[in-house]
């Protein structure tokens, strides 16, 4: 994925949280994801060299680059 495509995907998506590089996007209009294409729940984006996530759910993932940004799209069951 390019930076084009991940500003415009972005544009799509609702805010949610942010701490340090790490920053959370709700799909709250149910687009698909890019690499399973089913609809996701949240997008993380990691821009930092190195990044720690706590995850408090069993989630399921895809996972993506744009530039250097690690992307993981988010699918809850």
């Amino acid at each position: 994925m390019n930076r084009s495509e991940l500003d415009e995907l972005l544009s799509s998506l609702t805010p949610h949280e942010s701490a340090d590089t790490v920053n959370t996007y709700r799909n709250t209009v149910s687009i698909a994801c890019p690499a399973c294409e089913e609809p996701f729940d949240d997008l993380v984006v990691c821009e930092g060299e190195y990044d720690s996530l706590e995850l408090s759910q069993v989630l399921d993932l895809c996972v993506t680059t744009a530039d250097d940004d690690v992307l993981l799209f988010t699918h809850q069951h």
